[in-house]
């Protein structure tokens, strides 16, 4: 903004000399001036008469601020003892009298003109007589005035008061955006104070208001989630204790396997589903701490793929030092990777790849089965809810397609990404970039 006000005075500046340069400039207003100069030239040599009278000069200096000397062979007056002599003086037309707007000027013959320490003098002959004429007085101290630094002083002092003013009306701004980067981020008691009462005032206030609403929809919709839950946990409950009573019964073992895994199933999916609610915002509460990323995953296999801990190879590269992230949602990201490489993936075709690189502000994790693949035309839709590869959705080929989803959102809460890297032909591979 300070840049602009620059220019705007940079240019105030030219624009301004430019028009007092053009309008002093234009003929009439030259061709007015000499037109007075040389009406006022006549008077003086008329009133001095010729052969010139030293009384008259003397009458007009005290009349008119200027000073008179007079020159000829048998007479050298001047009105001020200070007044260069002749000899001093270098006297020429110049451009002055050769100028076409100055034209009236012009035709007082033997008319010349010198410059001398400020002072400007004219000198008119009169046969073998000269007058010359000094304006300002020889006693008067020059003063030299210039245009210029009076319009750059006004044009800059006008456009800094203008910069202030613009300052003091929009500094209410950075205010109102810490404000609203601060409900952005969830936090959605915060208020923003101390506004002006004038539109930008009304703007905080409506901020104020919208995230007060937004805290009440989205409790709102907290409610309606758990409520969901609720209702829907009750009845499994129910029929998971249905079942068993089935298994106990003579014929009713193969029937009640079938059923127990429709009940597992669904809770699963209730369960993925409040989980994937709570990620897909940008408002998730995620509980960030420092973890060593190597013991994580080590625990990890421990804990769920112990069978399978032959098919895993891992490799860690890169810098030794703790991330920070949200360990359980970490967890839950690599479990649903891995249980997708595991589950698409032939024992013969080799090793499951693990790699972990933890670099200055990031750790990168690349899991790579041996699997079929992905095909170009379902790539773009990975990470969406309930997509699958694979139509049929049986229990043997994976579950509901909602791992691939969470495993996003939770890379996505981190303020990360999970990309599928689609240079790699063997398989499928999916890289995790976290910050931390």
């Amino acid at each position: 903004m300070l840049g602009i006000f620059f220019v705007l005075a940079a240019s105030f500046v030219f624009f301004a000399v430019l028009a007092v340069g053009w309008v002093y400039d234009t003929d009439e207003v030259r061709e007015l001036v000499g037109g007075h100069l040389s009406l006022h030239i006549d008077y003086v040599l008329d009133d001095i008469g010729d052969p010139p009278r030293i009384e008259r000069a003397i009458s007009i200096t005290r009349k008119v601020p200027v000073d008179i000397r007079i020159t000829g062979p048998e007479i050298d007056w001047a009105s001020d003892p200070a007044f260069p002599k002749e000899s001093e003086l270098t006297f020429d037309r110049g451009a002055v009298l050769s100028d076409p707007a100055n034209r009236l000027l012009g035709q007082l013959r033997d008319a010349e003109f010198a410059e001398l320490d400020g002072h400007r003098f004219l000198r008119i002959r009169r046969g073998e007589n000269a007058v010359i004429v000094s304006s300002p007085r020889i006693a008067d101290e020059v003063q030299t005035r210039s245009l210029m630094p009076i319009i750059v002083g006004v044009g800059v002092s006008l456009v800094v008061l203008a910069y202030f003013a613009v300052r003091w009306l929009f500094r209410p701004i950075s205010t109102i955006r810490r404000g609203a980067a601060r409900i952005g981020q969830g936090r959605f008691d915060e208020r923003i104070e101390n506004v002006r009462k004038d539109q930008l005032g009304d703007l905080a206030e409506d901020i104020n208001n919208m995230a007060a609403d937004v805290r009440g929809m989205l409790d709102a919709k907290r409610q309606l989630l758990l409520g969901i839950s609720h209702e829907l946990r009750t009845p499994l409950s129910r029929m998971r204790l249905a079942v068993e009573l089935l298994a106990d019964q003579e014929g009713g073992a193969t029937d009640a396997d079938g059923m127990r895994a429709d009940i597992v199933e669904m809770e699963k999916i209730i369960v993925t589903l409040l989980e994937a609610e709570h990620l897909n915002s940008r408002h998730a509460a995620l509980h960030l701490e420092e973890c060593d990323i190597n013991v994580v995953i080590q625990q990890l296999l421990d804990d769920f793929f112990t069978r399978d801990k032959g098919r895993i190879r891992v490799s860690y590269s890169g810098m030794s030092r703790p991330v920070r992230i949200d360990e359980a949602r970490v967890v839950l990201l690599l479990k649903n990777l891995l249980s997708n490489a595991l589950r698409y993936s032939d024992e013969s075709a080799g090793a499951i790849e693990v790699s972990v690189e933890v670099r200055s502000d990031s750790v990168v994790i690349r899991v790579q089965d041996r699997g079929p693949g992905i095909p170009e035309e379902q790539r773009d839709f990975i990470g969406e809810p309930f997509f699958r590869g694979d139509p049929s959705r049986t229990r043997h080929t994976g579950g509901s397609g909602l791992g691939l989803y969470l495993a996003t959102l939770v890379a996505r809460a981190h303020g990360g990404r999970l990309t599928l890297d689609r240079e790699y032909v063997a398989g499928a591979a999916f890289v995790v970039t976290l910050p931390g």
